[in-house]
């Protein structure tokens, strides 16, 4: 056999086997028809934190029918999520100063022991948007007290804010 002949198949045989080895292998067996499994999408919380401190006290239904958040004197408390501020005063002596912010006809959102207000009544509020400041307005120390109502029923709000309840 020439040389010339030789380099030729054995660069055609490399060709070959490289052709090959990116083929990917199909599975030629007939599949029988079932249901289409899909993942569910990533859930998204509703509500967004309304402060950064850590939960100093947990809802418990009864006693606390939110969340303590701790933080200092004029650390800035955030819409949780779009609304309506509906109420703004320090009328109920166990929430100071506070802002109620309705989402829609099931969810309003009450934050309590603030130092400053930021919003009026009626002002239409973004997630996020800073609307007061942290105090301790009829408290025994800086912080925020956070609640959802649904329906007009106080709920666990650490699993709206976690993403696991949409609803």
């Amino acid at each position: 056999m020439h040389l010339q002949t030789f380099v030729f198949r054995s660069a055609a045989a490399a060709l070959v086997a490289l052709s090959l080895a990116a083929c990917t292998t199909v599975d030629l067996t007939p599949q029988r028809p079932g249901p289409v499994v899909t993942q569910p999408a990533p859930r998204q919380a509703l509500f967004v934190r309304p402060a950064g401190g850590s939960v100093i006290s947990r809802f418990d239904g009864v006693s606390n029918k939110g969340i303590d958040i701790a933080g200092n004197l004029g650390d800035p408390v955030v819409a949780s999520a779009d609304g309506r501020v509906v109420y703004v005063g320090g009328e109920l002596p166990a929430y100071g100063n506070m802002i109620i912010v309705k989402h829609n006809e099931t969810f309003l959102t009450a934050y309590a022991h603030l130092s400053t207000i930021l919003v009026k009544e009626n002002a239409v509020v973004r997630q996020g948007e800073k609307i007061a400041e942290m105090g301790r307005s009829n408290a025994d120390r800086v912080k925020l007290r956070f609640e959802i109502r649904k329906n007009g029923n106080a709920v666990n709000p650490e699993p709206y804010l976690n993403g696991l309840l949409q609803q």
